[in-house]
């Protein structure tokens, strides 16, 4: 008979759903940004081409976040179902989390998203920019709300235990402790700025890619411009939250910090930085490593002579593994490190518009896109696989949280559902972004009367046969004539 490890395939089920489920969330919260910056342009100046920004780019969230919604339901069934001891455990310090997430950000976020996507025609601009804007802060507190969760787990606080074993539980006696535990401002920033960055570059790979098959360049080149130097702010500004999420992470969970550098050994004097190596657990040793001597000890404690602490400080049994943290961390610091060079550059380039005769520099941000997606999942893979082998640092294992008797052969079947399911839902966005995409923005035409529903919409195309298209709507009586003209007529 097969021995199925449930603590492992149970870790593996929740790490592939929320992997393929944190796709999405980063560039909601992303896009709904740049949606708030281009609305608002488009009321400070009129000029009908944001509004094509705006409702172009709109479509592309909506899209987006319907699938960060369908996935992330699942997620949520596996707390009940592989994890149930866990869910007794942090029951009541999760539940005033996850319900503020479901008032303040979820309802919120859904609730004006249907005044975002259909409200175009049917409200004034101001109010639907304050739907956009609404949409922008449901994306950011439910943010808030999941990582401040996350975070309590990563360094708990404002809470005691009652009962024994596995009846025992984790109960709220300090609320605002709860929420602004330890870690959570730090992992906060770390993770809203990542987003931004995700989002930024998913636009200027779209947009460059317009522009290098001279498609909607007016539209390219302003939305361009916008997404690098929101990327240029958020990309330095994530090397200065980084900084402090180390020090943070020094501070409270020294492990996690030895196993992101490879530090095995403490040694007196100050520790070296690791900027490549290869670990090897077995011998406590990082192979063909490239270091910077005393620069880790500069960089966490301001002191260049004193020492970090290695793994040899923590007990064998509650070290973390090495190999897989190491490898996600230093990619994602270097990321980091080539989104900083490339917006910067970007920005030097914008001078004249420079950046855009440059078709190498171009094709260069439309396949960028790929390293913020990567960076977001190694980042929640290094701060996960960092804390193991606690769910709730030092305080509950991971291997006490898993549901009594399930059976393993049911949690392997699961993954398979989920993997061919979830294949289908990325085969679904997949075509539904590259449909949005190559269709591109519809270009409205205002008459002299104003904005959104209180004058004729234009929207022009070109068919093959070198007609034109025009199809014009009469928001007064709803009176729709469609005629086509030769170009030679004309």
């Amino acid at each position: 008979m097969m021995h199925w490890d449930v603590v492992f395939l149970s870790r593996l089920q929740f790490a592939l759903t929320l992997i393929f489920h944190y796709l999405f969330p980063p560039l909601s919260i992303g896009l709904s940004a740049i949606l708030v910056i281009m609305e608002a342009l488009f009321l400070k100046t009129k000029k009908p081409i944001y509004e094509d920004m705006t409702r172009f780019w709109t479509r592309i969230f909506a899209v987006n976040f319907a699938m960060g919604v369908a996935t992330g339901i699942p997620m949520e069934f596996q707390f009940g179902t592989n994890w149930a001891h866990y869910s007794r455990f942090v029951g009541d310090v999760f539940g005033s989390a996850l319900a503020s997430e479901g008032i303040f950000a979820f309802f919120l976020e859904s609730g004006f998203l249907a005044v975002l996507v259909f409200g175009w025609d049917r409200v004034s601009p101001k109010v639907h920019f304050f739907s956009t804007l609404m949409v922008a802060f449901g994306s950011f507190f439910s943010a808030v709300w999941i990582v401040i969760a996350n975070s309590w787990m990563q360094t708990p606080a404002g809470f005691h235990i009652v009962g024994k074993g596995f009846a025992a539980r984790a109960e709220i006696t300090d609320f605002w402790a709860m929420i602004f535990n330890p870690s959570s401002s730090d992992r906060l920033l770390h993770t809203l700025l990542g987003a931004y960055t995700l989002g930024a570059f998913f636009v200027m790979s779209i947009s460059a890619y317009y522009l290098l098959h001279g498609k909607h360049t007016e539209l390219a080149r302003k939305s361009f411009k916008i997404a690098l130097v929101m990327g240029a702010v958020v990309s330095c500004s994530q090397l200065l939250s980084g900084d402090a999420n180390g020090r943070m992470i020094a501070h409270y969970q020294p492990a996690k910090l030895a196993a992101f550098e490879g530090h095995f050994h403490t040694s007196p004097g100050g520790t070296r930085l690791s900027l490549f190596g290869v670990p090897d657990v077995k011998h406590q040793t990082l192979n063909y490593a490239v270091s910077v001597p005393k620069l880790l000890s500069f960089l966490i404690y301001h002191d260049w002579n004193r020492s970090v602490p290695g793994l040899d400080t923590i007990p064998v049994q509650n070290r973390p593994p090495v190999v897989l943290p190491f490898i996600t961390y230093h990619l994602m610091v270097a990321l980091g490190t080539y989104f900083i060079a490339l917006t910067l550059l970007g920005v030097v380039l914008l001078r004249r518009d420079r950046i855009f005769k440059m078709r190498w520099l171009l094709w260069t941000f439309v396949v960028s896109v790929i390293g913020p997606y990567l960076a977001n999942e190694c980042g929640w893979i290094s701060a996960e696989v960092g804390r193991q082998p606690w769910v709730v640092y030092g305080i509950l294992r991971t291997s006490d949280g898993v549901s009594a008797g399930l059976p393993g052969d049911q949690v392997a079947g699961s993954i398979l559902m989920f993997i061919f399911v979830y294949a289908l839902l990325g085969a679904v966005w997949a075509y539904l972004m590259n449909s949005k995409i190559q269709h591109g923005p519809d270009h409205i035409e205002p008459s002299p009367d104003g904005p959104h529903g209180f004058f004729e919409t234009h929207v022009q195309a070109e068919d093959p046969a070198g007609y034109s298209l025009t199809d014009t709507k009469d928001d007064g009586d709803d009176a729709n004539v469609k005629s086509a003209v030769s170009d030679k007529e004309r």
